[in-house]
């Protein structure tokens, strides 16, 4: 009996114990989270082991890191220069995951504000390197594309390596000063026009070669016609008609020439 008072002081300072650490203690991982432990006592970061969604129960002195893996979006507007010292502005999108199974290492090195540590910095950067390898016209129409893929590659190769999925990034708008966006627009202008004109000029001058190869043809055709008419060809044509006309049923009236070959003649022919 004398033992009993101390074990219910024992078990009241428990309770006092769990009912403070109680919500540290119980954690709950929503759908799109995960988990990373620091245990102070026993081995600090546990870097390989991550929580899954569901309840889990932690040690009070222990502490349970959440971090949500969902897809999430950054948008950053920037002044970046161009090849020349040009500054352009750039405005972009990048959207990204934590990888799952390495929050921990994720933890260790930029903890929970990961985004503005190293996803800013990171696309801020790639898109600077990559602008500087340019020029504003390049940039801007010429080879848009050519940029927006280097900026992604770079950027996710970089944040890969930090433990981060890059999903996508989009140049959503490009924005020159207006006296170079309106000279890099003229210029567009003038080759698109030289273009069709040159276009215009080799149809032109592609009809002109059909036209004469057409015309060399017809008279290679019509000498090898002529030196094939000869005076025993027209003859035996002439000869061969006749006998056509005199067996055919038809009422008809044929003439033989007078003349030194003896041809057909045709009444009514003009």
């Amino acid at each position: 009996m004398k033992k009993q008072p101390y074990f219910l002081i024992v078990l009241g300072i428990f309770a006092v114990i769990l009912i403070l650490s109680g919500s540290s203690m119980f954690v709950t991982l929503q759908p799109g989270e995960r988990g990373v432990i620091f245990r102070k006592f026993s081995g600090g970061l546990d870097k390989e082991n991550v929580f899954q969604p569901g309840f889990h129960i932690v040690a009070p002195w222990n502490n349970m890191n959440i971090y949500v893996v969902r897809e999430q979006k950054s948008e950053e507007t920037m002044d970046v220069l161009d090849k020349n010292g040009l500054s352009v502005n750039i405005d972009v999108s990048v959207r990204f995951n934590p990888t799952y199974n390495k929050i921990g290492f994720l933890h260790e090195i930029f903890g929970k504000d990961y985004i503005q540590q190293l996803v800013v910095p990171e696309v801020r950067s790639s898109v600077r390197q990559v602008a500087g390898r340019y020029t504003a016209e390049e940039i801007y129409s010429t080879k848009r594309k050519e940029v927006e893929d280097a900026i992604i590659t770079e950027t996710s190769l970089t944040l890969k390596s930090n433990n981060i999925q890059m999903k996508a990034l989009l140049i959503r708008s490009i924005n020159l000063p207006s006296k170079i966006k309106a000279a890099i627009e003229s210029k567009l202008q003038q080759e698109q026009e030289a273009l069709a004109y040159q276009f215009k000029l080799d149809k032109e001058k592609s009809e002109a070669e059909r036209k004469r190869i057409a015309a060399d043809g017809e008279a290679v055709a019509n000498r090898i016609i002529n030196s094939s008419l000869t005076t025993a060809l027209l003859r035996m044509r002439g000869i061969e008609a006749t006998i056509l006309l005199s067996e055919s049923p038809n009422a008809k009236v044929v003439i033989i020439g007078s003349g030194k070959d003896g041809m057909p003649l045709i009444l009514g022919n003009n």
